[in-house]
């Protein structure tokens, strides 16, 4: 199915770094966006795009459907993940995918919205090993740790949004890098320091996606719209960290990698098979080497 191109979208979250590479694409494609911010005096990307701004809290269902009321597809990129701003921790973004999606399927409900894009995080298919991952094969560990506590609340977010009667697509992101994200800027900037460290033996694999992937994926499902999908958006090549982090020193100019890091996700070496078959998608940022090239 082809989205109507001239019908207005709202972007959730659309002053966080996601957004601020996504409202360019879909701008130039000639969709008009609806950015719903939280703070409208730090939306100059979406400002300068010409987008219409409207301020509501995922919280406040009342000014929610008031902001994306008229709005048959909403994008939602609401994030309280710890960021280069500061601001964020995990347990607010557990509780924002937990409680937040039972406020934004009432405020599509009340609005009329029809059609709902969820980012979800591509970490709840991981493995543990260096054996592949997929859409249908969930992490099977016990432990209570940050990031099964995160799996969690993103799994209860995307079954709430299944089950709500909308039309819906879920994108799952890999580790995102890039313009705006910290990731890759943090990294070198330990390695130029000595202080670059391996996560744990450094053994687990990372999917990486570049952030300007991940928008180009997503213009990609809201302009063919084929509802029912859950897709991992990544690159081509999951890397070890042994290997990521050997290439970042070298670039640098350092050697020496150190282990015992903490080890914040479980090794997940994910294809992105079903995006690119989906949404006739791939990432121009192919592997770890292309994206971190400098």
């Amino acid at each position: 199915m082809t989205h109507p191109t001239a019908e207005t979208i709202a972007i959730l979250g659309a002053n966080g770094v996601f957004a601020r590479h996504l409202i360019p694409v879909l701008c130039d494609a000639g969709i008009p966006v609806r950015a719903v911010v939280r703070r409208p005096d730090s939306a100059g990307v979406a400002r300068a795009a010409g987008c219409e701004i409207r301020t509501a809290d995922i919280f406040d269902t009342d000014a929610l459907a008031y902001a994306i009321d008229g709005c048959e597809t909403v994008v939602n990129l609401t994030s309280a993940l710890p960021g280069p701003s500061g601001r964020g921790n995990h347990e607010a973004n557990d509780i924002l995918r937990d409680k937040g999606s039972l406020s934004l399927i009432e405020a599509c409900r009340r609005s009329g919205s029809t059609r709902l894009l969820q980012q979800s995080m591509s970490m709840v298919n991981a493995t543990g090993d260096d054996s592949w991952g997929g859409e249908d094969r969930y992490y099977q560990g016990n432990e209570n740790t940050v990031s099964t506590r995160a799996f969690a609340a993103a799994l209860t977010m995307e079954e709430r949004i299944r089950t709500s009667g909308l039309e819906w697509v879920i994108l799952r992101g890999g580790m995102f890098y890039g313009p705006g994200t910290g990731s890759d800027d943090n990294w070198f900037k330990l390695a130029e320091t000595g202080r670059l460290k391996l996560p744990g033996d450094g053994s687990g694999f990372v999917s990486l996606c570049h952030i300007s992937d991940m928008a180009r994926a997503t213009a990609s499902a809201l302009q063919q719209w084929t509802p029912g999908g859950t897709m991992i958006v990544c690159d081509d090549e999951p890397v070890t960290w042994r290997d990521l982090f050997h290439y970042v020193l070298e670039s640098v100019g350092r050697v020496g990698l150190k282990e015992g890091g903490e080890e914040t996700y479980p090794s997940f070496r994910l294809a992105n098979t079903r995006a690119k078959q989906t949404l006739g998608w791939k990432p121009f940022f192919r592997s770890f080497r292309e994206g971190l090239a400098r």
